[in-house]
């Protein structure tokens, strides 16, 4: 009887962390299929949350690793270009563990009260440099606000839900002041007409030098596509030029001598005393501005490790190649007038790009999701842009390759 008990209670563990993951991944999962109703995210966040606070100390590891495997799979997809899709199985089973890790410290002295600082510490939180996961992010298409003040009093409501003996209704009245029925989008746009087109070039193709020539004439098709329709700028995706564009003359000089004609702005490598940037570039009336990335892709760009361990991990798996460089602040563009922030995927779901925004009422974000399609990045991407865009209030237009353009609008004013 007691090992039978015993089994239950296992069993009763891993049901209630996987519930409780299921929930928190679950506006990604009904997004991605385009199954939006407002009332059913409000609902299923708000349970998210609440499982995250009550369910046993046992249960919050299987919650995390789950969540990590929800959340995060998407990363493993990209390994294939290296050659290396051998380590996917690795890297998803290393990053949830470092998930479930993370869940089980919420419940490190288990009270309620430590696990509800806790988890709201999280938010501050960036595991490895990555902060994708977030909390407040499961509620932006629902009738509740996503910004802190409103997840600090959820969890306070929350909190009075589990200690009140009686009337527990009435730990309900703070979530009232979270909701959110903004009635609309404040339409705004830059005076620059702007050209972006969708392009959908294959990862295994992009950087085929073979298939070189033929990306780059498909770039300045788009080009004379937007002169003809007499747009003002016409922006292309996350290294749309597969070079080194400032060292390749023949491109630089047939891009400068269009920019008479209209602005350009896209992404590129950048070489500058033997460093390596990821870059924006934009060229205009014959003159060139470059904007490196500033925040680098964990893993991805840049190691988050100390120098030896990034040496080695270079070395056996990426040839010895270096990580990228970056700069040391946001850059805005000037188009027709008007400053338009520049931002190169990764970085526009970061709050480092939007230091310092001014004046500053756009952003361009430029993005290569080829990298990781078919998978949920695009659309957890998506989510963080519609965040950041209400957030700082400020427009973005998102110039992608491989999964859908999109302009994110902040609420009316």
């Amino acid at each position: 009887m007691f090992l039978l008990k015993r089994d239950y209670s296992n069993k009763n563990f891993i049901i209630k962390g996987f519930i409780t993951s299921i929930l928190l991944a679950s506006f990604m999962y009904l997004s991605y299929f385009n199954i939006e109703y407002k009332i059913l995210y409000t609902v299923l966040g708000l349970f998210a949350i609440y499982f995250l606070l009550i369910i046993p100390k046992a249960s919050l590891p299987i919650a995390g690793f789950l969540s990590g495997v929800f959340w995060c799979s998407w990363m493993a997809v990209s390994l294939k270009y290296y050659d290396l899709a051998y380590l996917a199985p690795i890297l998803i089973i290393g990053l949830s563990l470092v998930y479930a890790l993370i869940f089980y410290l919420f419940a490190f002295y288990d009270r309620l009260t430590f696990r509800i600082i806790t988890v709201f510490a999280f938010t501050f939180f960036a595991p490895l440099g990555f902060n994708w996961m977030k909390f407040e992010l499961i509620f932006i298409d629902s009738y509740i606000g996503t910004s802190k003040v409103d997840f600090a009093i959820i969890l306070v409501s929350f909190y009075f839900i589990v200690k009140l003996k009686r009337l527990k209704v009435l730990a309900l009245i703070p979530i009232l002041f979270t909701l959110n029925f903004e009635k609309g989008e404040f339409l705004d746009n830059p005076i620059a007409k702007m050209h972006m087109p969708q392009m959908n070039i294959e990862q295994s193709l992009k950087w085929d030098k073979d298939y070189q020539k033929i990306l780059h004439e498909k770039n300045f098709e788009q080009i004379a596509i937007a002169i003809e329709d007499k747009k003002d700028l016409v922006v292309l995706p996350e290294t749309a030029f597969t070079t080194v564009l400032n060292r390749n003359a023949e491109l630089l000089e047939r891009l400068t001598f269009l920019s008479n004609e209209i602005d350009i702005i896209t992404g590129a490598l950048y070489v500058e005393e033997n460093e390596i940037f990821n870059a924006s570039y934009h060229f205009s009336k014959g003159n060139i501005q470059i904007a490196k990335k500033v925040v680098l892709v964990p893993f991805g760009e840049e190691i988050p490790l100390p120098k030896f361990f990034v040496d080695l991990i270079n070395k056996v798996f990426y040839n010895g190649a270096s990580d990228y460089s970056k700069a040391s602040a946001p850059t805005d563009f000037t188009v027709k007038g008007e400053k338009i922030r520049n931002a190169i995927c990764y970085e526009a779901t970061t709050d480092k790009i939007f230091e310092n925004l001014g004046d500053t009422k756009y952003m361009i974000a430029i993005s290569n999701n080829a990298w990781f399609t078919p998978s949920i990045e695009p659309t957890l991407q998506h989510l963080l842009l519609k965040y950041y865009s209400r957030k700082y209030k400020i427009t973005i237009f998102h110039e992608a390759n491989g999964s859908p353009n999109r302009i994110y609008r902040p609420y009316k004013k």
